[in-house]
Order: structure tokens, then C-alpha cells, then sequence
């Protein structure tokens, strides 16, 4: 089945979407700095904010595949954490009083951006090259993450609200690195099984249910 495509983004989207891209950026770089656009989301919402006022059905595609499940699991886990459990603790942050509630407003865009793109899809359709270049640009991020960026540490020794461990690049919790496996043995979970585990199914799902450019 596939969904029409050809469509026109409305300019009221359009406009919408950069009035919050207007607010959440000055915002971020002065909260969390220039890093915080290493994450997978925010690599997401520039792409998004390219592709709505281009209409470029590539340009929407990269960051759908990219998280597209990701992102379904942090609904999962932010309605789980609201029902007073835990599932994972990638959604804690949202219940740190260290931040404001309007930081913590901004980041429910990790709720609705995977929806936003999927009926934004529905206009332009879905490009597979979509695939390959999300999973190169992917895994450039997990690389300069896991070299370059600070890694999991308790919170008494953190400095503000810098971004560590970032796209999980040295297990789930930010408070200190996995035990499960060497650390040698995460990253290559995340530089393959990252493609094989979230990117080829949501790609596989686009193809299927929408039309192509």
C-alpha cells in the first residue's frame, strides 16, 4: 500500500515549524551547547527544517528512517515513566527539576517529530537512498561520540547541563559506562547493529507503505 504522495507542505507548517526551530536553538546552544546537536534528534530536526521549506522528499526521508523507531521507543518510555514506572531512563531527564519545565517543554519534540515526519512523507513520498545516507552520517556521529565526547559520569561531578555519553554511545544510563560487554563490543553494536536493528526496518516500513518521488 502506498500512501499518496506529490503533495504541498502547507505554509502554516511551514512557518510553524521554524517559529519552534527559532526558539529551540538559541535555547539549546546556550542550555546545553554546540554538542547537543551531535544527537541523532537534533541532527533530525535541521534536516526536517530543510526538507519542509524545500519539499525534498530526500531531504524528509534521511531523518525519518534515522529515528524513526528510536524515537517510537522514547514515546514508550516517557508514558511508562509517567505511569510512575521505568523502563529504560532515557526519558529521566524529562523529570529533572534541574530543568525548566520550558527546557523540558521543547524536548517533547523526540514525541512529535517522528509523527510529523511520517504525514510529511505523505506529500513528498519516500526516498530509499534515504538508507545508506542516514547510516553514513550515523555512523560519523557514533565515531566523533565515542572519541571526542565526554563519557558517562556520576552527577555530582557533572558541570551544568553539557551533553555526555551522547547517542549512547557507551550504554544507556549516563551515569556511568555499561558492564555488560567490553566497550569495544558496544560500539560495534552501535556502528552495526544500529543500521541492522532500527534503520533497515523503519526503511523497509517506508518502502512499503509510501509511494516513491
Amino acid at each position: 500500500m502506498d500512501l499518496a504522495a506529490h503533495a504541498p507542505i502547507p505554509l502554516l507548517l511551514k512557518l510553524g515549524y521554524t517559529a519552534f526551530m527559532a526558539v529551540l536553538l538559541p535555547v539549546y546552544l546556550r542550555r546545553y551547547g554546540p554538542t547537543n546537536f551531535l544527537y541523532f534528534c537534533d541532527v533530525a530536526l535541521l534536516f526536517t527544517l530543510a526538507g519542509v521549506w524545500t519539499e525534498n522528499a530526500l531531504l524528509l526521508s534521511i531523518p525519518t528512517v534515522g529515528i524513526l523507531l528510536p524515537q517510537m521507543f522514547w514515546l514508550l518510555d516517557f508514558a511508562v515513566r509517567l505511569a510512575g514506572g521505568r523502563l529504560s531512563g532515557m526519558t529521566d531527564y524529562m523529570f529533572d527539576r534541574q530543568r525548566s519545565r520550558f527546557l523540558r517543554g521543547l524536548s517533547l519534540f523526540h514525541g512529535w517529530l517522528p509523527l510529523l515526519l511520517l504525514w510529511l512523507l505523505t506529500r513528498t513520498g519516500y526516498d530509499p537512498r534515504a538508507l545508506p545516507v542516514w547510516t553514513a552520517i550515523a555512523t560519523v556521529l557514533v565515531l566523533v561520540c565515542y572519541f571526542f565526547m565526554p563519557t558517562p559520569s556520576p552527577p555530582s561531578t557533572r558541570r551544568g547541563l553539557a551533553p555526555i555519553n551522547i547517542n549512547y554511545v557507551y550504554g544507556l544510563s549516563d551515569d556511568a559506562p555499561q558492564r555488560w560487554m567490553p566497550a569495544w563490543a558496544w560500539l560495534l553494536i552501535a556502528l552495526i547493529g544500529f543500521p541492522l536493528l532500527l534503520y533497515l526496518p523503519a526503511h523497509l516500513l517506508l518502502r512499503h507503505f509510501y509511494a516513491l518521488p
